[in-house]
């Protein structure tokens, strides 16, 4: 069966989607069932088909992801216009929300990372049951 040709005569399965926009096959699926992803054209036979435009869709919904924006976020720079139309002011205010959560998030961890160097350095890597490491994480460990 021939397949339907995009507007720049490119077709592909979801599989070439896949490989060619880093994203995996049920991923894709999924995107379009929650409407990340325009429905495709389909074949005769009912395979589906996409072009260029979704291959690039898809690479910035999985570029956004690897830098941590959320569906949420992704969706409303898609529905500004997504990589080729959103203005840049509206996606600023989307991406400066989201670098002050990566921020708080950082100081977080590095409360955290504080919390856990001076409990392991208290750590006598010893046999006795007195461990400051599992104190902390047992909050019903009885210290005598």
């Amino acid at each position: 069966m021939r397949a339907i040709t995009s507007s720049r005569g490119e077709s592909l399965s979801i599989g070439e989607l896949s490989k060619r926009s880093g994203v995996n096959i049920e991923t894709i699926r999924y995107y379009e069932r929650i409407k990340m992803l325009p429905t495709p054209a389909r074949t005769a036979s009912g395979r589906r088909v996409y072009g260029p435009a979704e291959t690039r869709i898809l690479a910035f919904i999985r570029r956004s992801r690897e830098l941590g924006f959320t569906l949420q976020e992704i969706r409303a720079m898609l529905a500004l216009g997504g990589p080729e139309r959103a203005p840049c002011a509206d996606v600023h205010k989307i991406a400066s929300a989201h670098l002050a959560s990566v921020r708080h998030k950082l100081s977080d961890l590095a409360k955290l990372e504080a919390i856990l160097a001076e409990t392991v350095a208290q750590c006598s890597d010893g046999a006795t049951p007195d461990c400051p490491v599992l104190d902390i994480l047992d909050a019903g460990r009885q210290s005598d």
